[in-house]
């Protein structure tokens, strides 16, 4: 889609904001609105769980759209009264101004915020929406005005000298609506994307789960496996505690002080599943060999990865050492790995301790069938691999389109004040949302 230049431009002083239209203004946020900051009141009881919404940069993350009527927790009346915070309208702007600067929302109800954010209450005929979107592409912007040690934080001071474009108000919503309609068009395409690699994770699941536990030949005799979630095996497979397949091992603590007085080439593996779960690497080694390793405690508990070499693990990881050589890790990696989400135990921590690790039981086929499986199972995760890639891809430069578009609206860098919504799609009016 490509949108005419306005005719003519000037420049506008705001690096970040280049040309723009030249009948548009640079004015600060303090000429459209009245900033409000935020407070909390005391943890006395008949201060809290009443009516008010009272919003905090963490309600402001993660939304789904521009318009917020909902906090995680809510005040009283006398809790209001109590902290001096102000009850901004709806049709106000919320913005986070610290940990982090630049979340931002419209308030669809009358609400009151924390410290954390300011309350941007329209002062004059404005369009809630427009602004919402000129701000949303300016968080490097705002966030090179705050200051701080501990964290940055922007002033309501500094934030009400901000200058942004502004149009006339008639632009201001042909702009707001042209935006709702191409975001959301947007938003559905990444949506489809989403969806695609989620179906993707579970058909991986689903063809790695029936490989390890019913095997490659769909003629095969079964037998029942004793084992409940396990259900019916190969007749010829083994179906062998954990205990007997392998000898238990544990990691130990090891900690970012250790890793960086000794570093050196040999990787610490610990919980966490980014960059294959490498803590750090130090000059020392405590396994080496052709192992198993899983997650005992936390949110990845029961992530199974296989490790080869010379390494080391935190005191989160139990470690498996086949005791045969007629057994391939490349299938007991996903063998292991699709057994032990009925083992976890969920609480405040969920785990997986070596004891109940020990007793799973696990479908055992012989070596020759190991082998097939683990080909099959690795050549499918590589296709599916390629087409969740292209996916993330398309997800991202779907993104970059929808924050390109914005800026280039709201900086006046394309003109759709022809713009109309297609005749067959329709578009919510703006109007009523600021």
């Amino acid at each position: 889609m490509s949108f005419p230049r306005y005719p003519a431009y000037k420049g506008s002083f705001e690096a970040w904001v280049g040309d723009v239209p030249i009948d548009w203004q640079i004015i600060p946020l303090k000429r459209s609105f009245r900033i409000e900051g935020g407070s909390t009141p005391s943890p006395d009881e008949n201060h809290w769980d009443g009516d008010i919404v009272w919003l905090t940069p963490a309600d402001l993350s993660g939304l789904e759209s521009l318009s917020i009527s909902a906090s995680k927790r809510t005040i009283t009346a006398s809790g209001l009264a109590s902290c001096g915070a102000s009850l901004l309208p709806s049709g106000s702007l919320v913005l986070s101004t610290r940990a982090p600067i630049g979340s931002l929302a419209i308030a669809a109800v009358e609400v009151c915020t924390n410290q954390g954010c300011k309350g941007l209450v329209p002062v004059g005929d404005i369009c809630s929406k427009y602004y919402a979107y000129v701000l949303g592409v300016a968080k490097v912007e705002l966030n090179n005005r705050g200051k701080g040690t501990t964290f940055l934080e922007i002033s309501g001071e500094e934030l009400g000298r901000f200058a942004i474009p502004v149009p006339s108000i008639s632009e201001q919503w042909q702009i707001a609506r042209f935006l709702d309609h191409e975001t959301a068009r947007i938003d559905a395409l990444i949506a489809e994307q989403q969806r695609l690699i989620e179906l993707l994770k579970e058909k991986r699941q689903a063809v790695i789960s029936h490989a390890v536990t019913k095997g490659l030949d769909p003629t095969v005799t079964m037998k029942d496996s004793g084992v409940e979630w396990l259900g019916e095996v190969p007749a010829h497979w083994d179906v062998l505690p954990v205990w007997m397949l392998f000898q238990m091992g544990r990691g130990r603590v090891i900690s970012h002080d250790e890793i960086a007085e000794n570093g050196g080439d040999y990787p610490v593996y610990s919980s966490q599943t980014e960059r294959d779960g490498v803590m750090g690497c130090i000059d020392t080694y405590d396994f080496e060999g052709d192992y198993l390793t899983w997650t005992t405690d936390g949110a990845n508990a029961g992530t199974v990865f296989r490790r080869s070499g010379r390494f080391n693990c935190t005191n989160v990881c139990g470690t498996l050492l086949p005791k045969s050589k007629k057994y391939d890790l490349r299938y007991f990696v996903d063998a292991v790995g699709i057994s032990t989400a009925a083992f976890i135990r969920h609480d405040i921590n969920p785990k997986l301790m070596n004891n109940v690790m020990a007793s799973i039981k696990i479908p055992v086929p012989p070596l020759i069938e190991q082998l097939e499986i683990a080909g099959y199972v690795s050549a499918f995760k590589e296709k599916e691999a390629v087409l969740s890639k292209e996916a993330f891809s398309g997800i991202s430069l779907l993104q970059e389109r929808r924050s390109a578009l914005i800026s280039a609206a709201v900086t006046g860098k394309i003109d759709v004040r022809g713009w109309q919504p297609p005749a067959d799609t329709g578009t919510a009016s703006t109007r009523g949302v600021g």
